[in-house]
């Protein structure tokens, strides 16, 4: 089991946000670990990501760190209890009648500062927790309380409490009571009490291989490789029991690269916990003896194959469209972002006369707010992200418009980006010039998710979501201090006529007075 305790830091603008983030991902996260990974490493993984997500979206929204606060974790497993801590709220471990605090407090030293939080979740680009374990026995008790607690009842007061069987809200009443007005801050406490042990064998912690060479017909954990999948080596369609699979093995450079190795097992981590119809069903097999993980097998083109020579029509573009926000909203749930949407990552599967698709490739993925780098391909970022702005709704949009504008025109709103390239970003070329069936209600929709400056395009996914809906409700788009051409071309060509019908005038009535 896993318990988690989080505690604002009450400086920060967003810190209850922050901390009800803290213990939802970490719960989330660590009931869909990877089972190859250490509880200490999975911990340790979960609190990075949760971390850098927290920092930058402070960042992103206000300027700077706003969603802080404290994190406490354990986990018991295999009769063990490993956890970690950041900030000052609390860990300990009643054994033997015997209370030991288990967390490191994060706070100043000096006097008059012993409440100023100086190490918490959000606070900082990278975090360094304070990890501990302990071996458990029944009768054991955890608890983990925030300093509103910890500040007011000193260790005595809280190993009697533990002693006589007390709950977490009676040792909060107690804690409330003996708090002063100036001392009175929030109490919160999660008790744990260790009724029985079970010694389970934990996960296997075996570093699994990583084939070097793969060929057809090698066999691996029953699945019989046939081809490599789209010319990739480290992708292979492969049978078994007379049935297909796409089995993706991790990169060489993970044979003597951890941080490599680890970015596989998060894809792997992320793939297989996603359950949803625009998504390939993605797994794990029992006893794997290499790093891989298996997908459905689809024999339907991506759509960068399918739309080679003959663009989407409208309305299959605004199902595509659909399509690709839904799964995006999807994903929004975990708080991840695809971060390579493209069509080369997008399968098409033509249901009758009308199409459905499935997105791919998980490479990229990431938590919302958490990466600032160029990872993903360059034509398909935004251009906050050439910047070092973190990927979010309005990043991933970006790269929705560019999609939807390539398959409708068979061209790009701002060129080809090369990798290692930080482009200058223009005005983009208008689609109904690229394709003249592309109607105004549908060039408005991808000129603003394409926009260059983030405050001019769609905020979310379910506003882009709502037009592609409602195309009678499209606002027009115009990039701010576009010339009026751009923005009114009839009342450019109006005022132009007036114009001109005033000159005239004027000259003919020179010429009339000479």
């Amino acid at each position: 089991m896993i318990a988690v305790l989080a505690d604002g830091v009450g400086s920060a603008l967003m810190g209850r946000e922050a901390a009800t983030k803290v213990v939802e991902n970490f719960i989330s996260f660590f009931g869909s670990r990877p089972r190859h990974w250490t509880t200490r490493k999975a911990l340790e993984e979960f609190a990075r990501l949760i971390n850098r997500s927290l920092y930058n979206e402070g960042l992103a929204k206000f300027g700077r760190p706003e969603f802080m606060s404290t994190a406490t974790v354990v986990v018991l497993e295999a009769g063990r209890l490993c956890g970690l801590n950041v900030g000052d709220s609390r860990a300990y471990l009643r054994k033997g009648g015997r209370l030991a605090q288990l967390s490191q407090d994060h706070c100043g030293l000096e006097p008059g500062r012993n409440h100023v939080i100086t190490r918490g979740m959000g606070m900082e680009l990278d975090v360094l927790p304070h990890f501990f374990e302990q071996e458990l026995s029944e009768g054991d008790v955890v608890l983990l309380c925030s300093d509103g607690i910890s500040s007011v009842l000193a260790e005595e007061a809280l190993a009697q409490e533990l002693s006589m069987g007390s709950g977490a809200r009676s040792l909060v009443n107690h804690a409330r009571q003996c708090a002063t007005e100036e001392t009175l801050d929030d109490l919160s406490a999660v008790i744990v009490e260790v009724r029985r042990v079970e010694f389970s064998r934990e996960a296997s912690t075996a570093r699994l291989e990583i084939p070097e060479m793969l060929s057809p017909g090698q066999i691996i954990d029953g699945f019989a490789l046939r081809q490599p999948f789209k010319g990739n080596d480290r992708t292979w369609v492969a049978n078994r029991d007379r049935e297909p699979f796409v089995l993706k093995f991790a990169p060489l450079e993970a044979r003597h690269d951890d941080a490599i190795q680890s970015q596989f097992v998060r894809e792997i981590w992320t793939a297989t916990r996603l359950e949803s119809p625009c998504f390939v069903r993605a797994f794990t097999p029992e006893q794997q003896t290499a790093l891989y993980y298996v997908q459905e097998y689809h024999p339907v083109p991506t759509l960068k194959h399918f739309v080679e020579g003959k663009p989407l029509v409208v309305p299959e573009a605004v199902a595509l469209g659909l399509f690709l926000l839904e799964a995006s909203q999807f994903l929004l749930r975990f708080d991840l972002a695809h971060g390579d949407v493209k069509p080369e990552n997008i399968l098409v599967l033509k249901r009758g006369d009308s199409l459905d698709f499935k997105l791919i490739d998980f490479g990229s993925s990431t938590e919302i707010f958490s990466t600032v780098s160029r990872a993903g391909t360059p034509t398909y970022l935004a251009p906050e992200r050439f910047q070092g702005a973190p990927i979010s709704e309005r990043t991933e949009l970006f790269a929705i418009g560019v999609t939807l504008f390539h398959t409708l025109t068979g061209k790009f709103p701002y060129g080809v980006i090369e990798p290692f390239q930080t482009p200058a970003f223009g005005a983009p070329r208008r689609p109904s010039s690229l394709n003249p069936h592309i109607p105004p209600w549908m060039e408005a929709i991808l000129l603003r998710a394409v926009a260059a400056k983030p405050e001019e395009r769609y905020q979310s996914y379910s506003e882009m979501k709502f037009e592609l809906e409602n195309p009678q409700k499209v606002r027009p788009f115009y990039r701010r201090n576009a010339p009026l051409l751009e923005r009114n071309p009839l009342a450019f060509y109006r005022t132009g006529f007036f114009l001109l019908l005033a000159a005239t005038i004027l000259l003919l009535l020179l010429l009339i007075d000479k």
